[in-house]
């Protein structure tokens, strides 16, 4: 059924159509050709669905898990660290129990004083904490060092474990006796040699020197007589200015504490 509109005459007829085109010849070879074309598509497609998908077809269409974040910190690094500060001259003279009571002194001492060392270590870099508590043993003096290093220098502990050890062991010596003995502190580094001494160290051994409670006071901001209420609240402000961990000055830090500390014994 149909018709060929070639077969219609060039004149058009009282009620007929004119002619549509006069390449219909044309037209039906586009056509075939337009077929052929649909078919070797479909042909195609069909044999690519019979074929298996491969790892890089399906890439694009899978859902990519996460990438895990490689810890920070290797067992054999910190093993490293703790072999390390154990060859170090005044080792012996460190006691865990000493360090231990260190970091919880460091801990109430920072901003908020709740939080643990993990949690201090964790808001400054976010997980730092947590591959540091996992890469380290078991309980030990090595392990207690280790940890209280990262209390008193926070995220730059690595650099000085890997750098200077001894003097790492140096400010934990320093940094127990003023907790547990402040005057005994004071009496040791007394001792040092004018060529030991380290510029850094001369005023607060000359802060240390004068030992009085107004000296104590002034450091803190507050008049003679001040009571032990307002003592606590300039602690507490100067801690969050001048805390290394919140981009304070290591130094005012401990003339701060070192302040404190002979105020409230």
């Amino acid at each position: 059924m149909g018709f060929d509109p070639r077969d219609r005459s060039r004149a058009p007829q009282p009620g007929q159509q004119q002619r549509v085109t006069s390449n219909i010849d044309s037209l039906l070879a586009e056509n075939l050709a337009l077929r052929h074309e649909v078919s070797q598509l479909r042909q195609e497609l069909e044999r690519l669905r019979r074929r298996p998908r491969s790892a890089s077809f399906q890439q694009p269409f899978s859902r990519q898990e996460p990438e895990v974040e490689a810890p920070r910190f290797s067992e054999a690094q910190v093993q490293g660290w703790g072999e390390a500060l154990a060859k170090q001259k005044g080792w012996k003279e460190l006691r865990r129990q000493s360090l231990d009571a260190l970091i919880e002194r460091v801990n109430r001492s920072s901003f908020p004083p709740s939080n643990s060392l993990q949690e201090r270590l964790d808001r400054l870099v976010p997980g730092l904490g947590r591959d540091l508590l996992l890469a380290l043993g078991n309980s030990s003096k090595k392990r207690s060092a280790v940890l209280a290093a990262f209390a008193l220098y926070g995220v730059r502990a690595s650099e000085w474990l890997d750098e200077a050890p001894q003097r790492v062991v140096a400010a934990l010596r320093q940094r127990q006796h003023l907790g547990s003995d402040p005057g005994q502190q004071r009496h040791r580094e007394g001792r040092r040699t004018r060529t030991d001494q380290r510029s850094s160290d001369r005023p607060e051994s000359k802060f240390q020197q004068t030992s009085g409670r107004d000296a104590a006071l002034a450091m803190l901001g507050l008049q003679p007589g001040a009571s032990l209420e307002s003592i606590k609240q300039a602690h507490r402000r100067l801690v969050k200015k001048h805390h290394p961990d919140l981009g304070g000055s290591a130094e005012t830090f401990r003339r701060v504490m070192a302040a404190y500390q002979l105020l409230v014994d």
